[in-house]
């Protein structure tokens, strides 16, 4: 089969679009067909230079949608021909960008297909849409709270507006001025064009802020978020000085990489009915992952990035 591996860490191309064994899946795993996956930042950022132990070659990615086509003996809940997305184990070993992935239902997070969704975008959801399910859970946002969503034009940022006006809350974005009308159609009530002026001079006090930016628009959040609120920082970047200052704000400051199981069927159930959509920004084939990486480096989307990955005709 065919699949995008790194060799050494570094830049884009690095990526090598190559030949590998079709995996078996063991007792308890499933083996999927993948036909679509999505590009993360976290792709870009481990390709870098992983923060954690992993094996080269290595294959990125973890988000996927296709179909199941074996079944270990010790798999209960997917049969063979099931259309299926979800996320690999993450942190774990990836394995997006290619035909073909083993894996654990139990240790990954894989659930059925809204039928609703091509494959292109149900690749788009799990990691940005379970992301951005966190969010809700980790500031507890309430009807009526303001909230300001940094990025609220990109992957997990399109999610948490949706999100969020579903739970009644007044929602600010912040994107390029290029990425206004959607988000205003996407349901936010306040936009601010970061490229023209700065958040905290335009918009009043408020409750929660996420953060998918992190740095110096993590301090400047703290400016215009109320004593008692929360930021939830999803880059996890944050300074001993910038943990101070939040102390000293009294803010609360989330932290987390756990992403549950239980909240994909949740979100399934919203992308079935239509009161959440996923957003595709490019398709790329899947040997144009570099070209997809290079995209995801220079920001600026609107939705996400997907790979389109199709069975090769050998093993």
């Amino acid at each position: 089969m065919k699949a995008v591996r790194i060799h050494e860490f570094g830049d884009a191309s690095n990526l090598r679009y190559e030949e590998i064994e079709t995996p078996e899946p063991a007792d308890d795993e499933v083996r999927v067909r993948i036909h679509a996956a999505g590009v993360n930042p976290a792709d870009c950022k481990i390709r870098q230079g992983a923060p954690f132990p992993i094996d080269l070659p290595w294959i990125p990615g973890w988000d996927i949608a296709g179909v199941v086509d074996e079944v270990g003996m010790d798999v209960t809940e997917f049969e063979p021909g099931d259309e299926v997305y979800g996320i690999l184990p993450f942190p774990g070993d990836g394995g997006a960008y290619a035909e073909a992935v083993a894996v654990s239902p139990t240790e990954g997070k894989l659930g059925q297909k809204p039928e609703s969704l091509s494959f292109e975008a149900a690749a788009g959801v799990p990691m940005a849409g379970l992301t951005a399910w966190r969010s809700m859970q980790l500031t507890d946002l309430k009807p009526g709270q303001r909230v300001l969503i940094h990025a609220a034009a990109g992957g997990v940022g399109h999610f948490a507006v949706q999100f969020a006006k579903r739970r009644g809350a007044h929602v600010i974005g912040t994107a390029s001025g290029s990425n206004e009308e959607y988000l205003r159609d996407l349901g936010v009530d306040e936009f601010v064009n970061y490229r023209e002026e700065r958040f905290e001079d335009a918009i009043e006090p408020v409750d929660v802020v996420i953060d998918a930016i992190g740095g110096g628009t993590f301090t400047r959040s703290l400016e215009i978020t109320k004593e008692g609120g929360v930021i939830d920082n999803l880059p996890l970047n944050l300074t001993p000085e910038q943990e101070e200052a939040a102390d000293e704000h009294g803010i609360r400051v989330e932290r987390s990489d756990t992403l549950d199981r239980e909240w994909l069927d949740e979100i399934t159930k919203l992308l079935e009915d239509g009161t959440v959509a996923p957003t595709l920004d490019t398709v790329f084939p899947l040997a144009e992952a570099q070209q997809a990486h290079e995209l995801s480096e220079n920001g600026h989307l609107c939705g996400k990035i997907i790979l389109e990955t199709r069975e090769g005709d050998g093993n």
